[in-house]
């Protein structure tokens, strides 16, 4: 499925090189390594840059969140909002972190089939070399694995494989060293750790150990600085980041029990490539998070800025606030509805016209009115009105 020639025949060249100039498989393997981390610089920069921006607006999103939260579609749609003036892909870092995945699968093939891929012979060549090892020595294992077996006897049996293989007559026939610090990279470690006897064994089985241990380092590294450019609206580190990066805690688990099973499954070689990319990483990813840190802290700077601003603003307004509730304790206010002051405004104009009419007749405006005795329907001069017009004191007599 994975097989893709245009991939493995340049890696089993740039391989089959190292191994020619250092002399040594491991050595070979951990420089591979570390160019294939230049060479994909630029994808992991991006990558970086997309999680980094992620963790920025994690306080800014869940501010959104308590603001929003009981409407969910607001919600959203200020969180895309959000995303877009961000310049944030909520898929962007993560789909680049499986970018090594994808690539040590070709180099698995490039591993596995070193007398194609190292050797640069023809598939039925190698098949042939192969059956013709095989006829002399005991093959063990999975059968996709005899070509690793078989590359490391190439020396041994170059005459009989010249005489059985005409073409290759005056091919280079030597066998690979597989060993690093006394492991065979070309073998496959064991879980079965109470069965191993020897360094070589111990060796195999601490290699996958030690890819998922540096794997988790290298993520916890990560996330750690990943949370130190996670700011709020003020330019503040924010507590709860951590908790907001859900897609790096899963990751923080994923890729080393991938790692372990990768290291148990397949050759030594493999693992020791991925301790290689996972160390490497981690150090690629300090620098690129220190060198996106110096922007990030100019947009802290001027978020302060703006926060201090607003702050003093309100400071300012609390203060007239408070002097307000100190002239009037009890909070008695003027009603000021717009109803209430025109209908004053018409009552203080009315006022006004009737006491300069009165003033213009020559009458005191505050002077009080002349009552009618004779004329008064009470009879009572002060309350000429409390009996009303149509009083009848004999309406309720019995005679």
């Amino acid at each position: 499925m994975f097989n893709i020639p245009f991939i493995q025949v340049p890696f089993g060249y740039l391989l089959d090189w190292l191994y020619q100039f250092t002399a040594n498989y491991g050595i070979a393997l951990i420089l591979f390594s570390l160019i294939l981390k230049f060479i994909l610089l630029p994808m992991n920069i991006k990558s970086k840059k997309s999680m980094l921006r992620m963790s920025r607006v994690a306080p800014l999103a869940k501010a959104l969140e308590a603001q929003y939260g009981d409407d969910k579609v607001k919600y959203q749609q200020e969180l895309s909002k959000l995303y877009k003036e961000e310049g944030v892909s909520t898929t962007g870092g993560c789909l680049w972190s499986f970018i090594p995945l994808f690539i040590l699968l070709p180099l698995y093939y490039v591993i596995r089939e070193p007398i194609t891929y190292m050797m640069h012979f023809a598939a039925e060549h190698s098949a042939q070399i192969v059956e013709l090892i095989k006829g002399e020595i005991e093959f063990t294992g999975n059968q996709f694995y005899h070509q690793l077996v078989a590359a490391g006897h190439i020396t041994e049996f170059a005459a009989r494989i010249r005489e059985a293989i005409p073409e290759l007559k005056d091919a280079v026939l030597e066998s690979i060293d597989f060993s690093f610090i006394g492991i065979n990279l070309s073998s496959i470690p064991t879980w079965k750790f109470w069965t191993l006897t020897d360094w070589s064994g111990w060796g195999l089985f601490l290699l996958p150990v030690i890819s998922g241990a540096a794997n988790i380092l290298s993520m916890q590294v990560s996330q750690k600085m990943n949370n130190k450019v996670a700011t709020n609206d003020k330019g503040e580190q924010d507590k709860a980041a951590a908790a907001a990066n859900q897609s790096m805690g899963m990751m923080m688990w994923t890729m080393p029990l991938v790692s372990v099973w990768i290291g148990f499954t397949m050759p030594a070689a493999i693992t020791v490539y991925w301790i290689a990319q996972a160390i490497f990483g981690m150090i690629f990813d300090a620098v690129i998070t220190v060198h996106c840190r110096k922007s990030y802290a100019k947009e802290d700077a001027e978020r302060r800025e703006r926060a201090a601003a607003a702050a003093a603003l309100e400071a300012e307004k609390e203060k007239i606030r408070a002097e307000r509730r100190a002239a009037n304790p009890d909070g008695i206010v003027e009603n000021t509805s717009k109803k209430k002051r025109e209908r004053k405004e018409r009552e203080e104009a009315e006022e006004a016209r009737r006491r300069y009419e009165a003033e213009k007749l020559g009458i005191d405006p505050d002077a009080p009115k002349p009552v009618d005795v004779e004329n008064c329907p009470s009879g009572i001069a002060e309350r000429p009105y409390c009996k009303g017009r149509n009083y009848d004191p004999d309406r309720y007599n019995k005679k």
